[in-house]
């Protein structure tokens, strides 16, 4: 069974491996703590972006010479390959390392084999505490690892009776500020925001982070079919950014001066595999999904959405767009099943996360 201490110190690599959300990719997030021989933290760090040092280095550098006899905590397992930095197992054999407490085995087979190293080493290595935790953080890079395309997180904000709008159409605001702002939190943490060709008309949504400190401006993606819903001057097409257009393999040439990739159709609208296949190739691990209903059912019909988070507001309207439609659901035996995760009160609204039963 771990001793507290052990659990404190790696629940400190969790919260510290949080802090590269949306700025690693395609690498993972990744959190180290380090203790002397005595068992006092010595040294801490944290992946800050794709390319630059890994956690264990960051917390090597901090601890010194104290590391030597001590113990690593890290969230996933240390990796064995040298890539654009050197074998993080390797470093804390070099180190001295007497032991290390990893959480998450690496799915990467280019970088697995770190812990075989460390024990050919005669270095201690324990694997599983609070594996939970840091998979939860990780799992975006886990899922493109484990499943070859971008994590999925679809969200949407809807009244009670799950309304995203009034009959006239109008939305602003259903929601609260607490929770708008919270959105930006969600992008922030995110390689891309996808919107549909209905949002982009209806709302010229910027779709770019606001309020967050340090922020990496994720990828905005307009899912644009006949390429005629982004017009010149609209505000995705600023500088605050990058934007992609997909549009379909036939379509005329949109907007000059943006970045476009070309899919093929799939029913009236692109084929989901394509294009988060697209998104992967250029190293878009996670997507935040904050299209209208029909590209949120396109998204469910394909299998392809991972966690659902909907902001629901103590309002009712009694007609207006749902929050989803279609999704290939027609009968209550086809009803896609969820898991509540976690629920919390955001401003006046209620925020609750979900993932797809036994994914």
């Amino acid at each position: 069974m771990a001793q507290q201490a052990d659990i404190t110190a790696m629940r400190r690599a969790v919260e510290l491996a949080a802090r590269g959300l949306g700025a690693t990719s395609p690498n993972p997030v990744v959190g180290c703590v380090i203790t002397d021989a005595s068992g006092h933290q010595v040294g801490e760090g944290f992946h800050r972006r794709a390319g630059g040092p890994h956690a264990e280095v960051h917390s090597l550098r901090e601890a010194g010479v104290l590391a030597r006899g001590g113990t690593a905590y890290v969230t996933l397992e240390p990796c064995n390959h040298t890539g654009r930095t050197g074998p993080c197992a390797q470093a804390l054999i070099e180190a001295g390392i007497g032991r290390v407490v990893y959480a998450v085995g690496d799915p990467n087979p280019q970088a697995t084999g770190g812990a075989d190293t460390l024990r050919a080493a005669g270095v201690e290595v324990a694997q599983g505490l609070l594996d939970d935790e840091a998979e939860a953080v990780n799992i975006a890079w886990l899922t493109s690892v484990r499943r070859g395309r971008p994590f999925v997180r679809w969200k949407y904000g809807a009244t009670l009776d799950g309304r995203i709008a009034a009959a006239d159409g109008t939305s602003r605001w259903i929601t609260s500020a607490e929770s708008r702002a919270d959105v930006h939190r969600l992008r922030a943490e995110s390689d891309a925001v996808v919107v549909g060709s209905g949002t982009a008309r209806t709302d010229d949504p910027h779709l770019a982070v606001r309020g967050v400190e340090g922020a990496v401006q994720p990828l905005r993606v307009v899912v644009d079919t006949e390429a005629g819903a982004v017009k010149p001057g609209a505000r995705v097409l600023d500088d605050a950014a990058p934007t992609l257009i997909a549009i379909a393999e036939d379509a005329t040439t949109p907007v000059g001066g943006v970045d476009v990739v070309r899919l093929p159709r799939a029913g009236r609208g692109l084929s989901v595999p394509a294009l988060l296949d697209a998104l992967h190739t250029r190293g878009v691990r996670s997507v935040l999904l904050e299209g209208g209903p029909t590209l949120a059912g396109a998204f469910v019909a394909a299998g392809a959405v991972d966690q659902v988070v909907g902001y629901l507001a103590p309002v009712l309207l009694g007609a207006g767009p749902n929050a989803l439609a279609g999704g290939g659901i027609s009968t209550i035996t086809d009803a896609l099943r969820l898991d509540i995760t976690e629920t919390v009160r955001i401003g006046s609204d209620l925020r609750i996360t979900a993932t797809l039963k036994g994914a």
